[in-house]
């Protein structure tokens, strides 16, 4: 559900997901943190750059979120914001966050890139 502003600045390509995640809350789905910079010609009736936002969903598919977020310990994560029938439409994905082992290896393999890089320089 979004206001006037919003929807214009959607259009004109101000919108930043990248620290955006969704939860359920009461049967309802709710995007957080997801940042609609103000409408330029907005003036009074700007709206809130990072207000929580609610979806709107079917029955059938808050419950099938419900399930994978509650039982499965899974994140609603918005991968991102396109127009359909000129309507605003978030495309949302199920993500697992990493365990403890794939961060270390991950900062392995960075670090291991950085030596490579140095010794190339060095060189």
């Amino acid at each position: 559900m979004l206001t006037g502003t919003e929807i214009k600045s959607l259009r004109a390509g101000q919108a930043n997901i990248a620290d955006a995640y969704a939860i359920v809350n009461d049967g309802e789905v709710f995007l957080l943190n997801a940042h609609i910079a103000p409408y330029e010609q907005g003036n009074q009736f700007n709206h809130e750059p990072r207000r929580t936002r609610k979806l709107l969903l079917h029955k059938r598919e808050i419950r099938k979120l419900i399930g994978a977020v509650e039982r499965q310990g899974l994140t609603l994560v918005p991968l991102d914001v396109h127009f359909t029938r000129g309507k605003a439409k978030v495309t949302l994905a199920l993500g697992k966050g990493k365990k403890l082992h794939d961060k270390r290896d991950d900062a392995r393999k960075r670090e291991d890139e950085r030596e490579m890089a140095r010794a190339a320089r060095a060189r």
